[in-house]
């Protein structure tokens, strides 16, 4: 996506963000009907961040895979098994069941890891190698930027709403979305493409 691309994006929400933050709402759902990965037998990368949300901290987790593609993302209260196994059975009903995940040493992504593979014939690998999860640390990078000057959130279902259209536009802004046209649309013609 081209600078002029973006900012005609990031304008749109400065001059219009009532529309905006109705249209974030639903938008997800419908990216995610459009967005789908090309290797479906994928290697994921796995973390979570800190937001903070009435002056405690929240998780977002977040999936990249390899090639820097967001995979999901999820935002929870908690950073514990349950929050993790959630993100990961989400993840994994969108965009199918990975080979292998690679994970930092969180002690909750691997006990959901290993809850989700008791049950499964064929297990997902698991990696726990910090320096192969440098893709999504540096993929935070950008929800951070975002998010840092606003000095955190009032609402948790507003910081969910709003952190789901930060990710959207990001995706957008990695090509993600898939449209259907000879024509390339501009960042600010798939986002209203989202809301038509």
């Amino acid at each position: 996506m081209s600078r002029a691309g973006l900012s005609e994006l990031t304008a749109f929400i400065a001059h219009t963000p009532t529309l905006a933050c109705q249209a974030l709402v639903p938008t997800k759902r419908l990216l995610e009907q459009r967005h789908q990965l090309d290797d479906p037998a994928m290697h994921g990368r796995m973390d979570e961040t800190y937001i903070k949300v009435k002056g405690q901290w929240r998780y977002l987790y977040r999936a990249v895979e390899k090639a820097g593609d967001t995979i999901d993302f999820l935002f929870r209260a908690k950073r514990d098994k349950v929050a993790a196994r959630r993100f990961l059975q989400k993840a994994m009903a969108q965009n199918g069941t990975p080979e292998t995940v690679t994970i930092n040493r969180s002690g909750s992504n691997l006990a959901a890891l290993h809850a989700i593979n008791a049950k499964r014939e064929t297990p997902i690998k698991v990696r726990q190698v910090k320096y192969l999860n440098n893709i999504v640390e540096q993929d935070h990078r950008t929800i951070k930027r975002i998010t840092r000057p606003m000095l955190g959130f009032k609402d948790f279902d507003c910081a969910r709403v709003i952190l789901s259209g930060i990710e959207l536009m990001h995706m957008i802004k990695k090509e993600q979305m898939k449209c259907s046209g000879k024509v390339p649309l501009s960042a600010a013609q798939q986002f209203y493409s989202l809301v038509s």
